[in-house]
């Protein structure tokens, strides 16, 4: 390990079937009001909305409410909820949903409070925060992005059709964490698969990168393979308590964000979907899963040792006399036989993008990187493939 690193995560984790009952003594530590963001109704339908609320009413809180955060949430949306921290002197922010409604908790918290356009000072020049921060905490009901432990918040601006990611330091980091695994039980199974590729593409970001032969690869793959393992078990048997209780804890492991540390990492697949997503609006797993198959089978020769230590670490393919081009797309193959096998999106059609589209889409991704960091012109050769 030849990077120098600073880690810092002071983030609560509350883990387990009775998670929520931290929630009362956590509400102590806050002033009076607190704003209450999710988004379009799904924890009324589970009956979650009724028992937050009565924890909050019960500690003699007064309720803000922030509904309809959608699943790639707007730069309007933040600055409604922005309006409503200040007009309300708010204390906290609880954001109970996925990881769309932490990050767009977190893009209100660092805003609320923001001399200028934040948009244009937090997530495109990418300034420091200089202004006051409004505490934020989650109850997280879909696993997938790890927002519930790090400082990560994408949002899309929809008036430049951008959707732009930003990772602030650890002090916007939700104060604590609520993660009950049955509470992801009632998720669609687009959702749910949708978020199982979120978080392994987490890891593959990190993983496909310069420094080799570091501990955090070895974490990596372990993840991986629980993931897998963890994802067929839940596709099968939706209830399945350890396996959803296995891809929480590893959704939330794998962008805490330790498993980057000492890694230069790559984020190109992440930067490609999110403008991706800024003209399409789909579902952000999906979009990873989409845009993977063809990245990695264009970039594969360019780290071809790490393709094949991936291959046969995580998905068991035999190199037996085989040449190491062949094992490292194996290894991708079977890769895509599993998001074949979850019912996860493989195309890029299937998520409304038009050929139209994809020269808009290549033209306006930021370009990151790791074995090889592509042109406009390459992006849009992976996009026609995807």
């Amino acid at each position: 390990m030849n990077i120098d690193f600073t880690y810092k995560n002071p983030t609560t984790i509350y883990f387990g079937k009775n998670a929520l009952d931290k929630l009362k003594n956590e509400l102590n530590n806050y002033g009076d009001t607190i704003l209450l963001a999710y988004g379009k109704g799904a924890i009324k339908k589970s009956g979650l909305y009724d028992q937050v609320v009565s924890i909050l009413r019960n500690s003699n809180k007064t309720i803000v409410e922030l509904s309809g955060i959608m699943a790639n949430p707007t730069y309007e949306k933040v600055m409604e909820g922005a309006k409503l921290v200040r007009g309300n002197n708010v204390d906290l922010i609880l954001a109970v949903g996925g990881g769309s409604v932490i990050d767009c908790a977190k893009a209100i918290s660092v805003s609320a409070y923001c001399e200028g356009d934040a948009w244009s000072r937090y997530w495109i020049k990418f300034e420091p925060v200089d202004n006051k921060i409004v505490p934020v905490a989650s109850i997280l009901t879909l696993a997938g992005t790890g927002s519930e432990m790090n400082g990560g918040s994408v949002i899309t601006n929809n008036d430049v059709k951008l959707k732009m990611g930003r990772v602030f330091p650890s002090n916007v980091y939700p104060k604590f964490s609520i993660l009950n695994p049955e509470y992801t039980f009632t998720l669609p199974a687009y959702q749910m698969v949708s978020g199982i590729f979120d978080m392994m593409s987490h890891l593959m970001e990190a993983y496909f990168s310069g420094e080799d032969d570091v501990t955090s690869d070895y974490l990596i793959e372990g993840l991986l393979r629980s993931i897998i393992h963890s994802a067929k078990i839940a596709v099968k048997e939706p209830q399945n308590y350890e396996a959803r209780s296995n891809l929480m804890w590893s959704s939330t492991l794998a962008m805490n964000p330790i498993m980057g540390l000492s890694k230069t990492q790559d984020w190109e697949v992440h930067m490609i979907e999110h403008q991706l997503g800024a003209y399409t609006d789909c579902a952000h797993g999906m979009g990873l899963a989409a845009i993977s198959l063809p990245y990695y089978r264009y970039i594969y020769q360019f780290g071809l040792d790490k393709f094949v230590r991936f291959a046969t670490q995580v998905w068991g393919v035999d190199d037996t006399g085989k040449s190491k081009e062949t094992v490292a797309l194996e290894g991708i193959d079977a890769m895509e036989a599993f998001i074949n096998e979850c019912g996860i999106v493989s195309n890029i059609k299937d998520l409304g993008a038009t050929e139209e589209m994809l020269p808009l889409i290549a033209n306006s991704t930021v370009l990151l990187g790791g074995y090889k960091k592509l042109t406009a012109t390459e992006v849009l050769e992976i996009l026609k493939a995807a």
